[in-house]
């Protein structure tokens, strides 16, 4: 093994650790070491997957000198404390989205990484993507004009045994909430960075479509953006049989609408030579549903590897990921801000 490679440890051997080792693995100059989880055949199982040390505690993973960092993949509501450990070992840390299930939990999250001097990053891949890039800079340019809307619509499927077999799922102490803060926090981290910020939410919540859980399955949000433009959050995980993440951003000079990676509308009153190759491209092209609409394990990990690949040039260069603490506050932020909207009837500042 090379010296200077940035060796992580996963904590938290679920679904999602698959991706995110995979994506570890395929980083130039990282590697996965070393596994946890309180259920030590969930450690074992990745561990002969990718290679690596098991622990069944975070204490003695962060005591392993060969862990340059981790990466958070427990559920939801436990991120804080397997962050604060790790922090005051003083190891880089990575975490899932969301960050966490409340703004105050982030927020120590963030003051643990900051007084100890470690890197933090979450996770929110879509960002990295190029069809994303490609919008951002086309608002940023001012492409658009006055943007009047900018709505995100998540109308993803997931049956009653999908919560069943988690345990945690469903819960507002673990989970955070349901088709928002779950599925639909990567649109909606994705809409607000695109746009610079959400001021103000106006929200109904409601659970229709699956029986035993706490949180809702279905919520709609009117929205003010910073900006002055509107917009609508729509999110639900009982839309069969799950369709692609929607963004539609509508302006004076230029609207676009993206599903997933796909531009199925570019339009501008003021073309430019780019904008046939950006539509041929982005645009609509046949195959399956992606992005987990209907199928949690229906992602690549792509995403997630450009994302590490950003964390680990932090770590070397001793800058601040893409993603930092702060950036990823503000998804969290949205979204309880609609839960409690939802319940006060009234609207709320983020």
């Amino acid at each position: 093994m090379e010296k200077n490679e940035i060796c992580f440890g996963i904590i938290g051997c679920g679904m999602i650790s698959e991706f995110q080792s995979d994506a570890i693995q395929k980083v130039p100059g990282a590697r996965v070491v070393a596994f946890c989880d309180t259920q030590r055949a969930a450690a074992e199982a990745r561990a002969a997957q990718f290679g690596g040390k098991v622990y069944t505690s975070v204490e003695d993973l962060v005591k392993d000198p060969l862990v340059d960092a981790v990466s958070i993949c427990t559920p939801s509501g436990m991120h804080m404390e397997a962050v604060v450990i790790a922090a005051n070992a003083h190891k880089h840390v990575m975490v899932e989205k969301p960050m966490e299930v409340t703004v105050e939990r982030v927020d120590q999250i963030i003051a643990a990484c900051r007084n100890n001097s470690v890197k933090l990053g979450a996770i929110f891949p879509r960002r990295f993507m190029d069809s994303s890039q490609v919008l951002k800079q086309a608002i940023d340019s001012g492409r658009f004009g006055t943007i009047v809307l900018a709505s995100v619509f998540i109308r993803w499927f997931r049956t009653q045994e999908y919560y069943a077999k988690g345990g945690w799922r469903g819960t507002y102490r673990y989970d955070g909430g349901g088709a928002l803060m779950n599925q639909g926090i990567h649109g909606i981290d994705l809409l607000q960075w695109l746009m610079g910020g959400v001021e103000k939410v106006t929200a109904f919540t409601a659970t229709r479509a699956h029986t035993g859980i706490e949180v809702e399955d279905v919520a709609a949000a009117s929205l003010l953006f910073r900006s002055g433009a509107l917009g609508v959050i729509e999110g639900t995980t009982g839309s069969w049989p799950g369709d692609k993440i929607r963004i539609a951003i509508s302006g004076t000079a230029g609207s676009v609408i993206m599903e997933d990676e796909t531009f199925v509308a570019w339009h501008f009153q003021e073309e430019t030579p780019e904008d046939d190759a950006i539509r041929k491209q982005f645009g609509p092209h046949e195959g399956k549903l992606s992005g987990g609409a209907s199928d949690p394990k229906a992602i690549n990990s792509e995403g997630h590897r450009r994302q590490f690949e950003d964390f680990v040039k932090a770590i070397r260069t001793d800058s601040t990921p893409r993603i930092n603490g702060s950036e990823a506050r503000s998804a969290v932020a949205i979204i309880t801000a609609i839960y409690r909207s939802a319940q006060q009837s009234k609207t709320l500042n983020v």
